[in-house]
């Protein structure tokens, strides 16, 4: 049986597990996530997309993939792996936006032309094993969904979260984001 997580434990996982590289890039996991947050924030986005994207690779440090298991072509499907660690702790709006978020790049690179090419190495990488470009039909599928339009936004912001050395708020300054759709979604 799946264990729900609490808050503590993401805030665990983030200081243990996050400080593992980030899949191929020169930053890591908790770097990544908070500066994914932190240009949702800037772009104006709701604690839905700001937490999302805080969150969006949490199953990578859930399940700790390795570099090694990345280069020898195993997807270790953290965006739905996480799913049941997170159903009844968030709304469905952030779970949904956080499960598509792999689709939104595939998505991205059959609905733009040029986006493939300004993937990082390592986005192109974990591409190929993540399912490739999305077909016509795959795409319509896609973007008829609820949350694409959120997942779509958590992407841009996944893509642009790569940058060495940039500093953004901690950890904490997302927690009262975090704890109060938590307080909602427990309340529902």
């Amino acid at each position: 049986m799946t264990k729900r997580l609490s808050s503590d434990q993401i805030v665990a996982l983030f200081e243990q597990a996050g400080t593992q590289l980030y899949g191929g890039e020169a930053i890591t996991q908790t770097e990544h996530a908070l500066q994914a947050a932190w240009l949702a924030e800037q772009a104006g986005g709701d604690d839905n997309l700001v937490i999302a994207c805080l969150l969006h690779d949490l199953g990578h440090m859930l399940f700790q993939q390795s570099d090694d298991e990345l280069a020898e072509g195993k997807d270790d499907l953290h965006q739905f792996r996480v799913v049941p660690y997170l159903r009844g702790l968030l709304p469905p709006a952030v779970i949904e936006t956080i499960r598509l978020h792999v689709d939104a790049k595939r998505y991205l690179c059959h609905h733009q032309p040029g986006y493939l090419a300004e993937l990082s190495e390592a986005s192109q990488l974990s591409l190929a094993l993540q399912g490739g470009v999305m077909d016509d039909s795959q795409a319509c599928a896609f973007i008829a969904q609820p949350q694409a339009g959120l997942a779509i936004a958590l992407r841009r912001c996944d893509d642009a979260a790569k940058v060495c050395g940039l500093v953004v708020p901690p950890l904490t300054h997302y927690l009262n984001r975090l704890n109060s759709l938590i307080e909602k979604t427990a309340a529902t």
